[in-house]
């Protein structure tokens, strides 16, 4: 039992360590994530939903500390205790994912490794069962220093855990795991490789065959069935290849321009995926950023999901030169975690991401 405690310590410690610091590199991601977990459809908890960023931030700092405590072997009682809570919650919430399909992915990786709904499930029960080993084994968690380090190491781990949400929070995620970063192209991101695998359907046909239901099935060829046709039902089982890109367009007025748009040598984006929550007092700075790109040759354009009165209203306030266009939310989401941002592309290719704090640090030569 001592070894399997060690073991399942080492294991869970580190994992819980990883997994919240990828989370907390971007917590504006995982209050996103949450955001799906408490909306109407499925846990039906909006009023938690202007609270998101908050718990995200909490959760997060709470898994690294819990992971960093095991480790040392501090407050195992506690932290044991905690463990087993928190793991019971995370499995109950990718069960009800996967199972009524509702979160397909569940964000215990932030964007670094996506995981489906059953794959979440299947890690959150092999955690479940190291957890189980850690509390029927907690008397054999000893710690690894006295107390008074024991309290330096956790206090330690808990202010470096506030200065680095504190950071990502006003500016942006440290590492960028998303097909948007710095460098990423973005028709390139949108291809489908040649031979990347097709989607599989299964195909379930039915006849009457003498006055009574036949069913074949096929996996796309029409049966040879001496009987009437009644209906077919179509199942995906198993998915196609998906790009990194997708949902991706540039539109106004219901025409895209996106393919047209990427293909300027130079071209500025002013991002603000929310024009009600967006921080209006930083576009008087944009404003002026749109102007002086514009003198330098640059393609100025605002990409939003907000409506065409907002896109004016907010044009008109701030005298913004650029017209704005329409994108898909949780696309602009993903590209950038601020609200708003702007975009240095040239030819498709992100040159550079800043945030709304940071606009002095845009460089347009």
């Amino acid at each position: 039992m001592k070894y399997l405690v060690w073991i399942s310590r080492i294991i869970v410690g580190i994992l819980f360590i990883i997994s919240g610091l990828i989370k907390l590199n971007d917590p504006v991601g995982f209050s996103f994530k949450l955001e799906e977990y408490f909306s109407q459809g499925v846990l039906d908890l909006p009023f938690l939903m202007p609270m998101a960023l908050a718990i995200s931030i909490f959760v997060v700092i709470v898994e690294v500390l819990l992971g960093v405590l095991l480790l040392i072997g501090f407050k195992p009682k506690f932290t044991v205790w905690s463990l087993l809570l928190m793991i019971v919650f995370f499995t109950f919430l990718t069960f009800y994912s996967a199972y009524f399909n509702k979160v397909t992915d569940c964000g215990c990786f932030g964007d670094a490794i996506k995981l489906t709904p059953w794959e979440s499930f299947t890690k959150d029960v092999i955690l479940l069962g190291l957890i189980l080993i850690l509390f029927f084994g907690r008397n054999y968690i000893k710690p690894l220093f006295n107390d008074k380090t024991n309290w330096i190491v956790g206090g330690a781990s808990l202010l470096a855990c506030i200065l680095f949400a504190n950071q990502v929070l006003n500016h942006l995620p440290s590492v960028d795991f998303r097909p948007y970063k710095i460098g990423a192209n973005i028709q390139e991101g949108m291809s489908v490789p040649e031979d990347a695998p097709k989607p599989l359907y299964e195909y379930a046909w039915r006849f009457k065959v003498n006055g009574e239901d036949k069913i074949v099935v096929t996996h796309g060829e029409y049966p040879s069935v001496d009987g009437e046709f009644v209906d077919v039902e179509t199942t995906e089982i198993q998915k196609g290849y998906e790009p990194p890109v997708h949902d991706f367009t540039i539109e106004q007025q219901g025409v895209d321009f996106a393919a047209e748009l990427l293909e300027e040598e130079k071209l500025l984006m002013v991002v603000a995926y929310d024009l009600a929550k967006s921080k209006k007092d930083y576009f008087a700075e944009v404003a002026e950023i749109a102007q002086n790109a514009a003198a330098k040759g640059f393609k100025v354009i605002g990409m939003s999901a907000s409506s065409d009165n907002q896109s004016k209203e907010l044009k008109n306030k701030y005298n913004l030169g650029f017209d704005f266009y329409f994108t898909d939310e949780t696309t602009l989401k993903t590209i950038v975690r601020s609200n708003p941002a702007v975009l240095v592309v040239s030819r498709g290719t992100i040159l550079q991401k800043v945030h709304h704090n940071d606009l002095d640090e845009l460089k347009l030569d």
